[in-house]
């Protein structure tokens, strides 16, 4: 059986502080640890080190060597970063890296693989001595302490089955479930019993749906494999059966996200298009000329764009966007609004080029009045997965000038989606968050992690008895009942996990779409802290 590839594409790895959880090693055998080894002179690292000073942070922030073992850093981290050199082991190998039809032409126009080397082969191999002398062999990964129970929540799963789960959207709505799946390249609608209603094909990849009483706009991939071409689209589905179909936006390169809102203050709704892509991408938005006529503003030409929302940061009545890029030059952006559809960069936090960045979304956690940001790292999938201690779930605190500091984190390996919220109605925010990469070996139940809010910042860390049933990749949380607490969905896609095949087989035999944990809080009487 053929898997589907997963839509984030990871560039190195990644670093941060950790906390007192306990601490495991990923080992590399002797074999590979033999492998990238060989006596260098001190004088030769600190000539590789200037060397990395110069070629390793014209694209993004300085990678450290630490931040991966040294089998990772020569099997396919390096290989790589020569490819953006001009280096490779032979033409037929660059001729590899391009793809065929428009999206390799757009490679070729800006030049992402050079035709020629832009430093010699003296100096790429320092480069190469300076981080295979200064990676570690292995990587402390912490082990979060998980309880295997889930109080106050009821699993409930669809009687409509894919196989294999493929899916690549989940999202509540006024007692509606909308459902995306890359398999079978449809829209679907469920009720909030979990009964199938409507379904659409929509193509491959339909990733976000942003719903109104008439119609549902959806963003569409156009694939959802790794790719740079412009096969994706921004679509509207009518809620009534005599009216058309729509789409919006074309020749969209892989868009995985979507915002609306009146940019320029003419009274229309424009659109802010996250355009991932492969090595090319955009973000951008789109100016309403009315009549579903759009026009192209260019805000960051450059792979990647995952997350988009339109905020007013600075409460200046205008408003900004702030958005999250991975692939490399990983960072979240400011687009403060100065008027007339003009817009001013700022970067608010520099993450590293290998942290991976998988999600991102803006809630005010401290309850000052200010935005702060909820982001996750765990993207795990351009080379064989190794276990990374910087993964997790952090929290940065907006100090009210948009000036951002990380005042937590929590790890937890191959994180892809936290959502902040009261779902025990005590006062204080928990977390729901999803593993797409979780330890296989050792703890595979982090696929899905609950931490209830003790106090004080301190959390406990929950999960439910059946997490392995699926492999989680998206999540929503809302109120699917109307009964005044907050459900969670949680939808799989099937995708191999190295010498796992059980595993695999049952999550294509289970066949889920999707899961959602009932919160039978009902309304507690809050308790404030």
């Amino acid at each position: 059986m053929k898997h589907p590839f997963i839509f984030f594409l990871l560039t190195l790895a990644g670093l941060s502080g950790c906390s007192n959880q306990k601490q495991k090693k990923v080992e590399t055998t002797q074999d590979e640890t033999a492998a990238v080894s060989r006596p260098v002179s001190s004088d030769a690292l600190k000539e590789g080190l200037t060397l990395t000073r110069q070629y390793c942070m014209g694209c993004h922030r300085y990678p450290e060597a630490k931040l991966l073992d040294k089998a990772t850093w020569k099997n396919h981290v390096l290989p790589r970063m020569g490819y953006m050199m001009g280096i490779y082991p032979s033409q037929a190998e660059r001729s590899t890296l391009i793809e065929a039809g428009p999206g390799g032409m757009i490679v070729e126009q800006v030049e992402v693989f050079p035709q020629k080397p832009v430093l010699n082969a003296e100096k790429w191999q320092l480069i190469c001595d300076y981080y295979l002398h200064h990676a570690p062999d292995s990587l402390a990964v912490p082990e979060p302490k998980l309880q295997y129970e889930l109080k106050n929540f009821q699993l409930r799963k669809p009687q409509y089955k894919l196989s294999p789960p493929s899916t690549t959207l989940v999202k509540f709505h006024d007692r509606e479930i909308f459902v995306g799946d890359a398999n079978t390249k449809a829209f679907y609608l469920f009720d909030n019993q979990l009964n199938l209603k409507n379904a659409a094909n929509v193509k491959e990849g339909a990733v976000w749906a942003e719903p109104t009483d008439q119609r549902i706009y959806l963003t569409v991939m156009g694939s959802f494999s790794p790719t740079d071409t412009p096969s994706g689209f921004l679509m509207s589905l009518p809620r009534q059966a005599q009216e058309k179909t729509k789409v919006l936006l074309k020749n969209l390169q892989r868009p995985v996200h979507s915002d609306f809102g009146d940019l320029n203050g003419d009274g229309l709704e424009d659109i802010v298009v996250c355009e991932f892509a492969k090595w090319t991408g955009c973000l951008a938005w789109w100016e309403n000329k009315g009549s579903d006529q759009y026009e192209k503003h260019l805000l960051r030409p450059k792979p990647g764009a995952i997350k988009a929302y339109i905020r007013d940061m600075n409460q200046d009545g205008r408003p900004d966007i702030v958005t999250l890029f991975g692939q490399g030059d990983e960072g979240i952006f400011i687009y403060f609004n100065q008027g007339n559809g003009q817009f001013e960069e700022r970067r608010v936090i520099t993450l590293e080029p290998s942290y991976g960045s998988s999600y991102f979304n803006l809630f005010d956690f401290n309850e000052d009045g200010h935005l702060d940001i909820i982001y996750t790292a765990g993207d795990n999938a351009d080379y064989p997965p190794i276990l990374k201690p910087y993964h997790g779930i952090r929290i940065y605190l907006n100090n009210g000038r948009n000036e951002f500091k990380e005042d937590f984190f929590y790890p937890l390996p191959g994180a892809y989606q936290a959502i902040p919220t009261d779902f025990d109605q005590d006062g204080d925010l928990d977390i729901a968050a999803i593993s797409f990469f979780p330890n296989y070996d050792r703890q595979p139940a982090a696929g899905f992690v609950y931490l209830e809010n003790q106090g004080n910042m301190k959390f406990k860390a929950h999960t439910f008895p059946e997490v392995n049933q699926g492999r989680w990749i998206v999540m929503d949380v809302g109120d699917m009942e109307g009964d005044g607490d907050q459900d969670i969905i949680l939808g799989s896609l099937t995708f191999e996990v190295p010498n796992k095949q059980a595993l695999v087989q049952q999550w294509v035999d289970q066949a889920l779409p999707f899961v959602v944990l009932e919160n039978t809080t009902r309304q507690r009487p809050m308790v404030l802290r």
